[in-house]
């Protein structure tokens, strides 16, 4: 059986945590911040779990996840 390939994009979106579950970064942190508070960027620093719907699409782009 060949090896499947990840897609690249979903690779430097989302990681593993340790129990398997995927985690992604918050968006809104890229750009604009003069007018964010900080409290609200530093929250946008957080990794969340990416939500259970999402996660079958995310791992079929990620096999090896």
């Amino acid at each position: 059986m060949p090896k499947l390939k990840s897609r690249k994009a979903a690779a430097k979106r989302f990681r593993a945590t340790g129990s398997g579950k995927i985690v992604r970064r918050k968006a809104g942190k890229n750009h604009l911040l003069e007018h964010k508070s900080s409290d609200k960027k530093r929250r946008f620093s957080k990794l969340v779990l990416v939500d259970e719907r999402d996660e079958p699409n995310v791992r079929k782009m990620l096999p090896y996840l």
